[in-house]
């Protein structure tokens, strides 16, 4: 009868020990999933899990008590049979046997069966929790204390909220179960807080807008020949901005010919500014708290530093999209040999996307900039360097600024690098 109840005892430490890895490796967020849709047995493991303290505490009781007694009818067996030489031997053999069947077996079958394990388990600790409630409520008074001596709080347990890399990290683990477009735009809004205005807006030279004071038939030509559905509204220079048109409310006015300036004027909605530092987060609600959907970015001296739009946001979640087939052309061009032609006002974030670099958003925005910190001066026409195992190669210098870079191919890197070594070594 004692070989019996040793089993028996065997076999609850065996469930206490797997039932324990179980329900702390349990996902908590598909276990808050599954409450949400009312299965019962996950509400039933997540309120369990709410007094995670006294569960443990409890776990642990059981686990001791049940090993504690297996060790001392243990040792009666071995008394019995053996003398006291059977004490030593009833030692190392209960040693094996709990680690094999009540530790390392249970343990690894609960990572591998964590959701059924904990689900069949909380049926028991449940009762248990009540009934055993006066001694592990003690137990824990205790432990509480001690934890204070060692300078741990409750307000130290481990935090239920994901940071947004922690998230990040989820999101990019779920593959085979959310499609990669979704995951990607997903990542994208996480990062639209890490993203300034700043980062993506187009370049105040590169702002197509009406000037009030230009004659009155190229305003009409520019407005009827636009392809652009806002346009800025300005008098002789962008600085002194009248406000922004939208040109599809004026298609009646247009086709009927009666717009004048004053028409034009009227029509306009006064401009709305944007701080050159606020996150895209921040101003993704402030374009939906404003209604607005562009605005012109100023820095702190309150000059315009460029134009934002709400698609342009919107494009850094769902990735690069045209509604106008009359707008510009893509700013990287793919060529026959692998290269790319790329205007060198491309910003940095289009660049990274492109080409897999890393380039950091704290430094130059634009490509333009990029090589010129490169170079520490204006470059000349044919002037290259070698970058992330791609040549860069200075089309056209227009100015005071560079307009048109070739990005190479991988394997020119590859080619020159094979060049220098068979130059050096003749």
């Amino acid at each position: 009868m004692l070989v019996v109840v040793l089993v028996l005892l065997i076999c609850a430490s065996g469930f206490f020990s797997g039932s324990e890895t179980a329900l702390m490796s349990l996902n908590r967020y598909r276990l808050r999933h599954q409450a949400n849709a009312g299965n019962k047995a996950a509400l039933r493991t997540a309120r369990l899990l709410e007094q995670k303290d006294r569960l443990i505490s409890l776990i642990l009781l059981g686990n001791n008590f049940v090993n504690i007694l297996a060790s001392a009818i243990a040792t009666v067996i071995a008394l019995r049979l053996m003398g006291e030489a059977g004490i030593a031997v009833a030692t190392g053999v209960l040693t094996l046997v709990i680690l094999l069947f009540a530790e390392v077996t249970p343990k690894t079958f609960a990572t591998r069966r964590a959701e059924q394990l904990a689900f069949f388990a909380a049926r028991i600790y449940g009762p248990l929790m009540i009934i055993t409630w006066p001694l592990v409520a003690g137990i824990n008074v205790v432990s509480s204390r001690l934890l204070r001596l060692l300078g741990v709080t409750a307000e130290d347990h481990e935090q239920e909220h994901l940071s947004s890399d922690e998230l990040r990290t989820v999101l990019n683990e779920t593959a085979g179960m959310v499609p990669q477009r979704h995951r990607d735009m997903l990542v994208n809004i996480l990062d639209l807080g890490t993203v300034s205005v700043s980062d993506i807006m187009v370049p105040r030279n590169e702002i197509v807008g009406i000037d009030l004071d230009d004659p009155w038939d190229d305003v009409v030509k520019q407005i009827t020949e636009s392809p652009h559905s806002r346009l800025v509204v300005y008098r002789e220079n962008i600085d002194q901005v009248v406000g922004v048109i939208w040109l599809r409310k004026m298609l009646d006015t247009l086709r009927s010919g009666r717009i004048t300036r004053e028409y034009l004027e009227l029509v306009t909605r006064e401009p709305y500014f944007i701080p050159d530092g606020t996150t895209l987060t921040v101003q993704l609600l402030n374009f939906q708290r404003q209604k607005r959907r562009v605005g012109l970015v100023v820095d702190e001296y309150g000059d315009i530093q460029g134009l934002l739009t709400l698609e342009d946001i919107l494009e850094e979640i769902v990735g690069e999209f045209d509604t106008d087939p009359q707008g510009t052309p893509v700013e990287i061009r793919a060529q026959a040999d692998g290269s790319y032609l790329v205007d060198a006002t491309t910003g940095v974030r289009a660049l990274n996307r492109a080409f897999d670099w890393n380039l950091p958003s704290e430094g130059p925005k634009t490509l333009n900039g990029f090589v010129i910190e490169h170079f520490e001066t204006f470059p000349d026409e044919g002037a290259n360097f070698e970058f992330e195992g791609r040549v860069i190669t200075i089309v056209s210098v227009a100015k005071n600024r560079v307009s048109q870079v070739r990005i190479g191919p991988l394997a020119d890197a590859q080619t020159n690098s094979e060049s220098r070594t068979s130059a050096e070594s003749g």
